[in-house]
């Protein structure tokens, strides 16, 4: 199957990417990190010969860079079987005193990359009536929390948009699930002080998606909700 992973090189991405190299799949990734997105395209081919991995590094808060990546994906495969908006960036603050222009940069990367990445796509998945989009949401979708502001406002728009995407592919054969996921332990928690069995592992929330495109064409898994056995932080 041919993979699309944005926001490949780290965290919950390169967990994701590294589940589906491990069983030999063909992977289109991206990152904003060009050094960090190579280095990771030659571990999983060192790790997993089986699997074929082409990268590009693409600053996705840019609706030319998203479009010229949707185009390169489609000039190297005849279809899109998985496509997996990971990417997404974080600034602290709350509504009344977060910087200026939080919001716009949060609905930038967070929303709109997966609203214009999915619409370039989602032609040639139509048009072959499968293929499975997941779009990666947070508890923060749901539930606002202290210091969230802009980022839990973007985070409840990609639900939005994730939600309506559903209903409008049922049609299609095309599978959407919303992935609702609690703190995993990566880089971006390492310096936290914060016990790391405190959270999640971030293979756990790939081994959910992985096996959430493992169902038959008759089921779609619409949500995925993953928290800490201990709860949220």
């Amino acid at each position: 199957m041919n993979i699309v992973i944005t926001g490949a090189s780290k965290g919950l991405g390169k967990a994701i990417a590294e589940k589906f190299a491990e069983t030999g799949h063909t992977l289109f990734l991206c990152s904003r990190n060009e050094f960090e997105l190579y280095k990771m395209m030659d571990e999983l081919l060192t790790l997993y010969p089986q699997a074929s991995v082409k990268a590009k590094p693409v600053d996705l808060g840019r609706k030319n860079e998203v479009m010229d990546f949707a185009q390169w994906i489609l000039q190297n495969t005849n279809a899109v079987d998985i496509l997996v908006n990971n990417a997404g960036q974080f600034i602290p603050g709350s509504v009344y005193n977060e910087e200026e222009g939080s919001l716009e940069k949060m609905i930038g990367v967070n929303l709109y990359s997966a609203y214009h990445l999915t619409r370039a796509l989602l032609p040639k998945m139509m048009e072959t009536k499968s293929g499975h989009i997941f779009n990666m949401c947070s508890i923060a979708s749901f539930q606002a929390y202290a210091n969230g502001g802009a980022y839990s406002i973007s985070k409840f728009a990609l639900a939005g948009f994730s939600k309506n995407l559903r209903e409008e592919m049922k049609l299609y054969n095309i599978k959407v699930t919303t992935v609702y996921s609690g703190a995993a332990y990566t880089d971006s928690w390492s310096s936290s002080g914060i016990d790391p069995k405190r959270f999640m592992k971030a293979g756990d929330v790939a081994d959910m998606i992985y096996a959430a495109s493992l169902l038959s064409p008759q089921a779609c898994v619409e949500e995925i909700l993953l928290r800490p056995q201990l709860g949220d932080l």
